[in-house]
């Protein structure tokens, strides 16, 4: 292989972790996708697509996930397409070549699974957010996607209180609370005691997808669009717990 193209597919690294990880509910499984679709690309030959789209779609055609029915296989196309476009943001386009589909059947698809977006469950969700208009727009966010506000935290001690008493159905953290702590080290404290799909909000999620620990499954990155929470809301709470 190519030192560039080496290159170009360590730098995709983060990304791929992070969708493999959202599409499969696990750091665990996630992470053994990237590492087997690295192994198939090493050895085959490059394609026309960059590397970072051919590193998605080597982790999408291995993501199969056992015998299906054809609905089952459908849901698992909406499930990529949607994390391709929007925590991914790539392009219809794009997204379609990942995935193998013609451009017009993605986009039909795609349309099919933002209106299966406004059937989801609702959930309780807390937000740990230490800056206040940021807390109050993902406040305005989650109940854009129809779900319920548990609570705010600014800091690692209100966050595990909060979580103690209302109990979330999801968590919803950033990363550096500033002088009020750490939101991975509250969300471990509240694991230990209240089991609830997380997901990180980061600006920089480069620095957390690196494999070397015990990491979330589900990430976005600021700032984000509210369906990108819609959508990483689906998966978190249909996807299973995003700690193994």
């Amino acid at each position: 292989m190519p030192l560039s193209r080496r290159q170009d597919l360590i730098r995709a690294l983060p990304y791929a972790r992070r969708y493999a990880r959202a599409l499969t509910g696990s750091q665990p499984r996630g992470d053994l996708l990237v590492a087997e679709s690295l192994r198939g690309l090493t050895v085959a030959e490059p394609g026309p697509m960059p590397a970072r789209l051919c590193l998605y779609q080597w982790i999408s055609r291995q993501f199969q996930p056992g015998p299906a029915s054809d609905a089952e296989i459908l849901n698992t196309v909406k499930r990529k397409l949607l994390l391709l476009t929007s925590l991914e943001e790539l392009s219809i386009a794009d997204a379609a070549r990942v995935v193998d589909l013609a451009e017009a059947e993605a986009a039909e698809i795609l349309s099919q699974a933002h209106a299966d977006l406004r059937k989801v469950a609702q959930t309780s969700i807390l937000i740990i957010e230490d800056e206040p208009i940021i807390a109050m727009d993902i406040e305005d966010l989650v109940r854009w996607c129809g779900h319920e506000v548990a609570g705010v935290a600014a800091t690692e001690a209100d966050a595990v209180d909060l979580a103690c008493r209302t109990k979330p159905g999801l968590i919803l953290a950033d990363i550096n609370l500033g002088a009020g702590g750490d939101g991975a080290q509250a969300v471990a404290s509240i694991l230990r005691r209240h089991k609830a799909p997380v997901i990180f909000v980061t600006a920089y999620p480069e620095r957390l997808l690196t494999g070397e620990a015990i990491e979330p499954a589900f990430v976005i990155t600021k700032p984000f669009e509210p369906m990108t929470l819609a959508i990483a809301t689906y998966q978190a709470v249909t996807g299973g717990p995003s700690f193994d």
